[in-house]
């Protein structure tokens, strides 16, 4: 079963639908929901430095299993529910400092703005 804060790797489609590629992503529905339903939530990493709203920075040290070959950003305005079935590989997991950072962000950007 797989685990909140887990980075797996997942066929993402494009937006037009025509392909898709492999991408990283972490794993933010709770461990409840991911042994009960078929589906988990994820949010998307991108290597890409550009800097974007509702996104941050982690690296190798970011990470209580596995290891990064490079900084990635963690970009939770890109949210995805998606099967358990076609999760490629796991390849590491986040620390709990990162989750919740992961939480606050996600918070941010549903919070209500005037």
């Amino acid at each position: 079963m797989p685990k909140q804060g887990e980075i797996v790797l997942i066929p993402i489609p494009f937006t037009d639908l025509s392909s898709h590629k492999r991408r990283p992503v972490v794993i933010v529905s709770n461990d409840a929901y991911n042994s009960q339903s078929a589906d988990v939530v994820v949010v998307a990493m991108t290597a890409n430095p550009a800097s974007v709203d509702y996104s941050f920075t982690i690296t190798a040290t970011d990470l209580d299993k596995g290891t990064l070959s490079r900084s990635s950003k963690i970009r939770v305005d890109k949210i995805y529910t998606l099967s358990q079935s076609i999760i490629v590989k796991t390849f590491g997991c986040v620390n709990a400092k990162t989750l919740e950072r992961i939480r606050q962000t996600l918070k941010d950007l549903t919070a209500k703005k005037a």
